[in-house]
């Protein structure tokens, strides 16, 4: 496919997702996908401030799911791809990323905000702080998973990711086009 080819294809998306990355936005994801036309490139465009980072990753994997059946799905980011919107990005590969111009991205740190109250015999405490420092450590190795698959096959290091994120790391589009981590800017 050349070029204008490309970008014809990109200028109109068979799903447009706006807004928080939650379950309406994975509810009508699935809407939106079950009425695209089943055969060709699918394309996806996204506008998110972030959201549910385990949405995100469900809506990735409905998209890994349908190019392993042999579909080609592109990306195409618009004005804003932040948090959860790059955990779904993660989800397709950087040959299919695309970004509009003056987009960006953020990258950042999973958050969480809890309360431990411990009470009780002095054992289920250990117990209690134990299963919230498991929760911790589980959700940063999925979190360093999704760093990992966004910068594969792109010149930015999971190392960089990693330095960068905890300072919530924005890339405008045409950075992110230089360093590989998406395909082009339309």
């Amino acid at each position: 496919m050349d070029q204008q080819d490309k970008n014809d294809l990109l200028a109109a998306p068979q799903l447009r997702l706006i807004g928080s990355v939650d379950e309406a936005m994975y509810a009508e994801f699935r809407n939106q996908l079950s009425a695209a036309p089943t055969d060709g490139p699918l394309v996806i465009a996204i506008t998110t401030l972030g959201g549910n980072p385990e949405v995100a990753r469900a809506m990735a994997d409905d998209v890994r799911l349908l190019r392993e059946a042999g579909r080609d799905i592109y990306f195409l980011g618009k004005a804003a791809v932040y948090s959860a919107g790059a955990t779904f990005m993660a989800g397709f590969p950087v040959e299919n990323r695309y970004f509009t111009r003056g987009s960006s991205i953020l990258l950042h740190e999973r958050q969480i905000a809890k309360t431990i109250q411990l009470n009780g015999p002095l054992k289920s405490c250990i117990d209690q702080l134990k299963a919230a420092l498991n929760e911790i450590e589980h959700s940063i190795d999925i979190e360093e998973m999704g760093f990992r698959d966004i910068v594969e096959g792109s010149e930015v290091d999971f190392e960089e990711v990693r330095k960068k994120a905890p300072d919530n790391w924005y890339i405008a589009c045409e950075d992110a086009a230089e360093r590989g981590i998406i395909a082009g800017v339309i």
